[in-house]
């Protein structure tokens, strides 16, 4: 039977509105008169006419744009961390933990997006609620604040030590002009944020910054692409050392080491705190969809996690440091050297200032629910956007000053907060709410359970290994 009716699509938005017979006629004159004759002639009810319903015109995030963002999320300060994880677990050990934390971190991302889409849920906190109760929602929402917020800071901090320089960086500027303002790192970490950070920041949408987060992988692919280029010419020349295929139990502080780069590879997958509002934008979004999201990030995360750590240790081998963009500082011994260390250290910086507001987007999303629960949605209420990212940003950017280096406090949070929010969280909210729907699977359950151990393994692990280096630095 034929129809001249369209279906409405599922997502389409319905707005009903009451309008008034006496505001129809007053905003139109010509109206008014055609109103009133068809009253004297017609018994004609203006109160009952037909509804209209008209979809919302809003497309949403492209599955692109989101494996941009959620790329994005993953793909930080940590990624220069990766190189010296190498030099101390062995590049077999090393490479195997790159593709199984990958793996991991996925099963836990498509956990969390089924069971919020069961318990519709909105955010990260809204689906610990849900699973676990309010002590445990405020909990997760803590660990957010403090891990997104270390994190800012972390970057702000590098940005700083790369352009201005520190006690082991030469800065870019000291460089290229001499000496200047420029060398005060507090001055040029507060115009980065003002100038740089502010106007994306302020921005109330995720799927705003696809294309900036786009942007931000590609600078992290070219950072790969010239430490392989620089690793394989130093091989053909034959000044590459042999790398170290597995790990070194031969002394006391080897087996430290080894203790504190656990959480560094665990915190490497770290971006769940970005699902929901990720999810929430993804244009006729689905759990199949959003799965496929997860599933194109881990293989671009895993393919520059690992081709970064391998190419990386590759280059400077046993003196790789712990951020190796310390190591760019020197002389690569190969032509066009200097301006290959310019290439690697303003393209790293830039692709913090673009991961900046994605990370940022969460944290803002966060204190706003712990803070003003009950307010109504952010996106709703331009001035509290505002206030909180003005705020937030002015608290991170004091952070930045007054703590010079707090890359031991970093490893403390990758192995509470970061684990917590990416492994320990998801199992149980797997655990929990597997009762009220379609429930899990033995392998289901078997990698939940595993999961849960591992976190709590990594987090013992993470925080004694860093207690003992902290001692035996200090003697």
């Amino acid at each position: 039977m034929g129809s001249n009716y369209t279906p409405i699509p599922k997502d389409s938005f319905v707005e009903l509105q009451l309008q008034d017979q006496n505001n129809h006629r007053s905003q139109n004159p010509k109206l008014s008169h055609l109103v009133d004759d068809l009253d004297d002639d017609v018994d004609f009810d203006f109160d009952h006419l037909p509804l209209v319903i008209v979809p919302k015109d809003d497309s949403g995030s492209g599955i692109y744009g989101a494996v941009f963002n959620l790329a994005t999320s993953v793909i930080g300060a940590g990624i220069m961390a990766l190189p010296a994880t190498m030099k101390v677990l062995g590049l077999i050990l090393g490479i195997v933990l790159i593709f199984l934390m990958g793996i991991l971190s996925e099963i836990s991302v498509e956990y969390l997006v089924r069971f919020s889409v069961q318990c519709k849920a909105n955010s990260y906190g809204e689906v610990v609620h849900e699973a676990l109760g309010k002590p445990a929602r405020i909990l997760s929402e803590i660990c957010i604040i403090i891990n997104n917020a270390g994190v800012l800071v972390v970057y702000l901090i590098i940005i700083g030590d790369v352009m201005s320089g520190s006690l082991r960086h030469i800065g870019v500027f000291d460089q290229l002009l001499g000496n200047g303002f420029w060398d005060h790192r507090k001055v040029v970490i507060l115009i980065v944020v003002l100038v740089f950070l502010a106007p994306l920041c302020v921005l109330d949408k995720i799927d705003s910054l696809s294309t900036t987060s786009a942007a931000s992988v590609g600078l992290a692919v070219v950072f790969v692409i010239v430490a392989f280029v620089v690793a394989f010419i130093k091989l053909l020349e034959g000044k590459i050392e042999p790398p170290r295929l597995t790990p070194d139990f031969g002394s006391k502080e080897a087996i430290l080491d080894l203790l504190v780069v656990i959480p560094i590879m665990s915190n490497a997958y770290v971006c769940h705190f970005n699902v929901q509002p990720i999810y929430n934008e993804l244009e006729d979004r689905s759990p199949q969809k959003m799965n496929k999201v997860g599933r194109l990030t881990t293989v671009l995360c895993v393919l520059i996690y690992a081709s970064t750590a391998v190419a990386g240790y590759l280059l400077f081998g046993t003196d790789t440091e712990s951020d190796i963009l310390t190591n760019f500082d020197k002389p690569l011994g190969i032509r066009f050297s200097t301006a290959l260390t310019y290439i690697v250290r303003v393209g790293y910086v830039l692709h913090l200032v673009l991961v900046f507001p994605v990370i940022h987007f969460s944290l803002r999303q966060t204190v706003d629910e712990l803070a003003f629960n009950g307010s109504g949605p952010l996106s709703e209420s331009r001035k509290r956007c505002l206030g909180l990212t003005f705020v937030l940003l002015a608290l991170v950017y004091l952070g930045s000053t007054m703590i010079p280096s707090i890359w031991t406090a970093f490893k403390f949070t990758g192995a509470t907060t970061a684990v917590s929010l990416g492994f320990t969280f998801p199992a149980l909210i797997a655990l929990r709410l597997s009762s009220q729907g379609p429930g899990l699977t033995s392998r289901e359950r078997f990698l939940a359970w595993l999961m849960l151990s591992l976190a709590v393994i990594v987090s013992v692990v993470g925080v004694v290994g860093n207690i003992y280096s902290l001692q035996s630095e200090s003697k």
